[in-house]
């Protein structure tokens, strides 16, 4: 069945700050945002964005405020109120940019290794925290060219002023095409087909019931799961990648690997699977390498024996805590669209999430990862565990309180690993790079991967103008001391799914 799509139009002629559904001034933040200012769930936003040519922070500061200071939570601070129990609030202020925007002096020597340079200095972003007497976000420009970029910006927003839709929204807002700066940004986008009316009679009914029943029985069995996870009744299996329930307080260092998007979409094409499915198989198939190289070194067997041999114990547990845009409409909502009032796609922290369990193993055909990933994930789909997720914190804020939330999901997440699909790596003609990331999660390690939920199209055409697909890693130093070699089994394993369906086509 052909896939409906339809073209949006992103407005950034708007001269008036663009309103809240109501009054921003002295509103409660919500209940999701709040809980990121828990110990050990007090989550940032990292965006690293690649210029193509040398960044002049005057004119960056001369159009932030008709851009990102366009939204009230950019130019608002959140304040105890102090009559209510000392529940924040967001209180609009005056932005001085100068404390916004920063342009470090750079070290002479870090032209010897820009790219270690970058990730040095993100990575010592995640020791300090933003102040809460200024609104939390800030900008770091850094004029050092790398082997991505001429220029280097570092957004760091924190995550109660939205999530990735939100801010990709507003990321969209305040763009303009290069091929044409007068003409607004577009993003293909899904329209979910009704198949209320696609088949009636007696099978077409039989299907629709056994359709139901799936989604029920399988929506019970996740919940089972998940519950037991939040309630510390199941746990991950210990290997060296387990983290500990402070790992959410640690520095993160910020790793990034390039492929051929061209190979992937030839293996999603080929494999009859959607590009999320081939980058969880490449994912799978990377831990494995990896987990089999740890556990070969705990044996103390050389490097190159240990990769030709099999040392993974049987049955690892090893989960990853997927984050879900749950707004009814999917995708990228416009701005505009975000901020009218009774809108389905509002503004601010709508996630659910739920877990994937990985299959860990060496498997003689790389594509195997891929047709494992694929039946996961086909299972999920046909689930409402992001939903019930979603409800079940919304509840449990209610009658348990913040603290209590924050502490089980710090269970939740602790030793897992986290999968965020609902933030992409957008390649625009004007940078060279924007890759999204997390700071502060509860968890050892996390990847940023596209997700069906975001019009797979609209990346297509993103990357097709550099041809390139991301993977963006936030790791904890001391537990996985060594990132680049996680990147470099990523890519092997990319690269072993592409030469194997290059085989068996062939």
């Amino acid at each position: 069945m052909e896939t409906l799509r339809k073209r949006i139009r992103v407005k950034t002629d708007v001269k008036e700050p663009i309103p809240l559904n109501d009054s921003l001034e002295n509103q409660p933040l919500s209940p999701v945002a709040r809980m990121f200012h828990e110990p050990d769930s007090d989550v940032y936003i990292i965006a690293i964005i690649g210029g193509k040519t040398k960044i002049n922070p005057e004119v960056v500061k001369e159009r932030l405020p008709h851009t990102l200071l366009r939204h009230p939570r950019f130019s608002s601070l959140q304040v105890a109120d102090e009559k209510n129990g000392g529940r924040l609030i967001w209180v609009p202020t005056k932005v001085n940019l100068d404390d916004h925007v920063i342009v470090p002096e750079l070290d002479p020597n870090s032209n010897d290794s820009p790219d270690k340079f970058v990730e040095d200095y993100v990575s010592n972003l995640s020791k300090n925290r933003i102040k809460m007497s200024m609104p939390m976000w800030d900008l770091h420009l850094l004029n050092l060219k790398t082997s991505d970029a001429e220029s280097v910006g570092v957004f760091r927003i924190h995550h109660s002023l939205g999530d990735g839709a939100s801010l990709m929204s507003l990321f969209l807002a305040s763009t303009q095409k290069v091929s044409n700066p007068e003409e607004l940004p577009t993003l293909p986008l899904f329209k979910k087909v009704n198949f209320s009316n696609s088949s009636g009679g007696f099978w077409g009914k039989l299907i629709k019931l056994w359709l139901v029943m799936s989604l029920f029985w399988n929506t019970l069995v996740d919940v089972v799961m998940f519950l037991a996870t939040a309630f510390k009744l199941l746990g991950d299996t210990k290997t060296p990648l387990k983290g500990t329930l402070e790992t959410g307080s640690n520095p993160r260092r910020i790793v990034h690997r390039s492929v051929c998007f061209d190979d992937i979409k030839l293996v999603r094409n080929a494999m009859g699977s959607t590009i999320n499915d081939v980058m969880l198989g490449i994912t799978q198939a990377a831990l494995s390498r990896y987990l089999n190289r740890k556990y070969g070194a705990c044996n103390k067997i050389d490097e190159g024996s240990s990769e030709r041999s099999n040392n993974l114990p049987n049955n690892i547990c090893l989960r990853a805590t997927f984050f879900i845009n749950i707004r009814p409409i999917p995708g990228i909502p416009e701005l505009a669209d975000m901020m009218k009032k009774g809108t389905k796609a509002k503004w601010g922290n709508e996630i659910g999430y739920l877990i994937y369990p990985f299959t860990i193993g060496l498997r003689d055909n790389p594509l195997d990862y891929l047709r494992e990933a694929k039946a996961t994930m086909d299972r999920k789909k046909k689930s409402l565990e992001a939903l019930f997720s979603y409800f079940f914190a919304k509840y449990f804020l209610k009658f348990c309180g913040i603290s209590w939330l924050a502490f089980h999901l710090k269970q939740h997440c602790g030793s897992q690993i986290c999968l965020d699909p609902k933030k992409n790596q957008f390649l625009w003609p004007s940078s060279g790079l924007f890759s999204p990331k997390l700071l502060w999660q509860p968890n050892f390690i996390s990847f940023y991967q596209p997700n069906s939920e975001i019009n797979i199209e609209g990346i297509d055409s993103c990357c097709r103008l550099c041809q390139q697909m991301t993977f963006v890693l936030s790791v904890d130093d001391g537990i996985i001391p060594d990132p680049h070699q996680l990147c470099d089994d990523l890519e092997i394993s990319q690269n072993y799914q592409t030469c194997s369906r290059y085989w068996r086509t062939g």
